[in-house]
């Protein structure tokens, strides 16, 4: 059975970084992207160079029906998804609770819960043994955040920091009801790495500025997170873990 992986919002950073990782792992991999075309046809066209099977699938993960249609699309074009990359996730700009909208509040959810939620729901309903699956793993990106209440002061993203608290009940509750169908559920927990998240977060220096914080003096590589992320999508006895890679943080 061929080895298929779903990685969302994998057309940069820590996905981009994820899906050529994958690649060379063996994966057949679905670059997900929600509006950037361009970059993940570079990414599919960087597998396909090195002999790999890759595609790029619109959807934007806050859309149930989009996500319905994400993995249609897989089932169809690569096969049954065998592992699954929960890393689409959104930030906004720096605001105290006192000053947050709904709005905000909702779509911050929405892209960094509820799409999780229902992209599992799809793949379980595929990996499981229940199912007619083979199993497969489904791993959750969080973030240093989810233990730091999303920072504090001026740079404080509380709403994303309980958007990710979210992420590791949700992996710790879904690991438990699914290992006896052959899933395993595991996440990992980013700290400062250095991808566009932090401009679309109103705080670009953030990247040159952190390392004074970090023991081991500077921010992650997305490469440095792919790693943990293919070691998790390997390790077939490992489940319900979290593997933190902040340096130190």
């Amino acid at each position: 059975m061929e080895k298929v992986m779903i990685v969302t919002g994998g057309s940069r950073g820590i996905g981009a970084a994820t899906a050529l990782m994958a690649a060379k792992y063996g994966f057949a991999v679905a670059v997900n992207y929600r509006s950037n075309r361009e970059a993940a046809d570079a990414v599919v066209a960087a597998i396909e160079k090195d002999g790999g099977r890759a595609i790029a699938v619109a959807a934007d993960m806050a859309v149930e029906d989009d996500v319905v249609a994400l993995f249609k699309t897989v089932d169809e074009k690569l096969g049954r998804v065998t592992c699954l990359v929960n890393n689409a996730g959104i930030v906004d700009d720096p605001c105290p609770v006192a000053e947050m909208g709904a709005d905000r509040i909702s779509r911050m959810m929405a892209v960094n819960v509820v799409g999780p939620f229902i992209a599992a729901r799809e793949a379980v309903g595929r990996m499981s043994t229940e199912h007619g699956g083979a199993g497969g793993n489904i791993i959750n990106i969080s973030s240093a955040a989810s233990h730091a209440g999303g920072g504090g002061g001026a740079g404080t993203y509380v709403d994303y920091g309980a958007s990710k608290g979210a992420i590791d009940t949700f992996t710790e509750g879904l690991c438990r009801e699914v290992a006896h169908q052959g899933i395993r559920v595991n996440a990992v927990r980013p700290g400062v790495v250095d991808t566009e998240i932090h401009a679309s977060g109103g705080l670009p220096n953030k990247p040159k500025e952190a390392p004074a914080g970090i023991p081991l003096g500077r921010i992650g590589a997305p490469e440095d997170i792919a790693e943990a992320i293919l070691y998790l999508a390997q390790a077939e006895f490992t489940t319900g873990a979290f593997i933190d890679v902040d340096g130190g943080v």
